[in-house]
């Protein structure tokens, strides 16, 4: 078999070295890129002859899967597949694994990191206290005792739901699951968009989710209440989101991911939105998450190759 990684996942030389010897003893070949192909064209390129495609949150389209030839198995070193061709991959029988789980702390604790920045306006006063200015105007709130609405308790809604209640909030819940979970409490949608004090969003991208956060939601949550999200940028109306910031009818927001992949283009309509905290989808983005990463897509490449394949996207 021939493994490509299309583009970087973190391996350090170690792991790369490791890897490729293991793979080698069993007659496989393993080829790393160093990184992110330039547009589909160059891609393609590189899985030209790839039976296992290693990709992060590199898009692969019907087409690229239409010419893919050889391609029966692609380990995402992610936890989300939306930008995988996942009709076209079951059409050929090519099976996906992701790396569901290996980012849900560290995009845990970014939310709450997020919530107590925009609190406590850490962002605003560090670029005060630079400018040689004082802290009048930069009566902050606290997190304890506020309402953190989730929408979605999955793995990484749990534990935001866990640090939220450890800071002294009521944490209220929508999903499309409800379970028995200590320490939140379930409503119906529109009650948690109306009582959150943080509302922040935990969902995968379906066809069902996007958009699902627009005009009608932001008019009904509360003017102090933050907004928060650390999940794919297409669940909320952009426009919606920058409209509610400059009336004002929300306090703010928190935003790591958008409608396309950071760089964002200098006259995107969130970067003149007032009060917001603006990150380059870095949520999954520490030493421990891309270790563990790492070890959870090199493990779905072995398991798929002893016929036992792991973390299958149905």
């Amino acid at each position: 078999m021939n493994i490509v990684f299309a583009e970087p996942i973190g391996l350090t030389e170690d792991d790369r070295a490791r890897f490729s010897k293991e793979m080698s003893t069993k007659g496989h070949s393993v080829t790393y890129f160093d990184d992110v192909p330039k547009d589909e064209n160059e891609l393609l390129s590189r899985v030209d002859d790839a039976d296992v495609l290693v990709v992060s949150n590199f898009p692969v389209s019907s087409n690229v899967i239409d010419k893919a030839e050889s391609l029966k198995f692609i380990s995402v070193a992610f936890t989300g597949v939306d930008h995988i061709a996942q009709s076209g991959c079951k059409g050929k029988g090519i099976v996906i694994s992701n790396a569901a789980g290996y980012s849900t702390q560290a995009v845990a604790e970014l939310t709450i990191g997020m919530a107590i920045d925009m609190l406590r306006n850490v962002t605003p006063a560090d670029a005060v206290t630079r400018s040689l200015g004082g802290r009048s105007g930069f009566l902050g709130r606290e997190l304890n005792g506020k309402t953190f609405g989730i929408l979605g308790t999955g793995a990484i809604g749990q534990r935001v739901a866990q640090l939220a209640n450890a800071f002294g909030c009521k944490v209220i819940a929508w999903s499309r699951t409800v379970k028995a979970i200590d320490g939140i409490e379930y409503m119906d949608f529109d009650q948690v968009i109306k009582q959150s004090d943080i509302l922040s969003i935990h969902l995968p991208l379906t066809p069902k989710t996007e958009g699902l956060i627009g005009v009608r939601e932001f008019e009904m949550m509360k003017d102090s209440a933050i907004f928060i999200n650390t999940a794919r940028g297409k669940i909320v109306e952009t426009e919606a989101l920058v409209k509610a910031l400059n009336k004002p009818q929300i306090a703010g927001a928190a935003v790591d991911m958008y409608e396309k992949e950071p760089p964002l283009e200098a006259s995107h309509q969130i970067l003149k939105a007032q009060n917001t905290l603006l990150l380059p989808h870095l949520g999954f983005a520490t030493h421990e998450a891309i270790a563990e990463r790492s070890v959870i897509v090199l493990d779905n490449i072995r398991a798929w190759l002893n016929g036992e394949p792991q973390n299958v996207v149905k």
